[in-house]
């Protein structure tokens, strides 16, 4: 049996076409395929960028390069992060919606720097 989960991560990136793609399509492989996700498990995914990521919108970044699987039937949805002084700057956030098995643990990463966001998920993926 199946339930719905979240699952969220996040990675920095530079405020560049190229630098908001590759920093997307790295942290949705790795969501991904830590947690088994094929399309039809997904709900919606979720992105927000912070307000000094204006280069490009993470849903096309990863509708235009992700060849993992077909994105192009999930819902794909961004919008900017609440500002808030002294936050990281340059995130890409993410929350993905999907069905998983019953009791499953879902897998968050965090990736260039973004672990500071969530010291409390220290045995999760962080890394660069």
């Amino acid at each position: 049996m199946k339930r719905l989960y979240g699952i969220r991560g996040a990675v920095t990136a530079e405020n560049t076409k190229d630098s908001i793609t590759e920093s997307t399509v790295e942290l949705c492989e790795k969501l991904f395929a830590l947690n088994s996700l094929k399309p039809e498990d997904f709900v919606s995914v979720q992105f927000t960028l912070t307000n000094d990521l204006d280069e490009m919108n993470p849903c096309a970044a990863l509708r235009r390069a992700y060849k993992g699987m077909d994105v192009s039937r999930i819902p794909l949805f961004c919008a900017q992060e609440a500002f808030i002084k002294g936050g990281l700057a340059k995130v890409i956030r993410i929350l993905i919606t999907a069905y998983m098995e019953e009791g499953a643990q879902p897998k968050n990463v965090y990736l260039k720097g973004a672990s500071q966001l969530r010291p409390d998920f220290k045995d999760d993926i962080a890394e660069k």
